[in-house]
């Protein structure tokens, strides 16, 4: 009779991911390219991506700022700004849909 091989279950190694805090939900979740032929495949890009890529490239934030907007170091701030335009220039070279979601992140109430 066969043995059974024992399987662990996957354990996450590392820190746990700290929460970001951007200022609001986009208004605008995706985007497409227009003048392709056929069904693009998507990127996704996170909501603190997103937002830091607002923070730096649209507000003209230096990344010291735009760090202490979201609530992480600068370091972190760094890793998720280059994630997100990485994944925003690949959508945009390879002519896919660009959408925004998911992500670890709180929205800050500036009521």
């Amino acid at each position: 009779m066969p043995t059974k091989k024992l399987t662990k279950d996957p354990v996450k190694k590392g820190r746990p991911v700290k929460t970001r805090t951007i200022s609001r939900q986009p208004k605008t979740k995706q985007f497409s390219p227009r003048g392709r032929v056929g069904r693009p495949g998507y990127k996704e890009i996170k909501l603190e991506e997103f937002e830091a890529i607002r923070l730096t490239d649209y507000m003209g934030l230096n990344q010291s700022e735009a760090s202490k907007s979201m609530g992480v170091s600068q370091q972190t701030f760094s890793r998720v700004l280059r994630s997100g335009r990485k994944h925003l220039s690949e959508a945009l070279v390879n002519g896919e849909i660009i959408r925004v979601q998911g992500g670890v992140f709180k929205v800050e109430n500036n009521t």
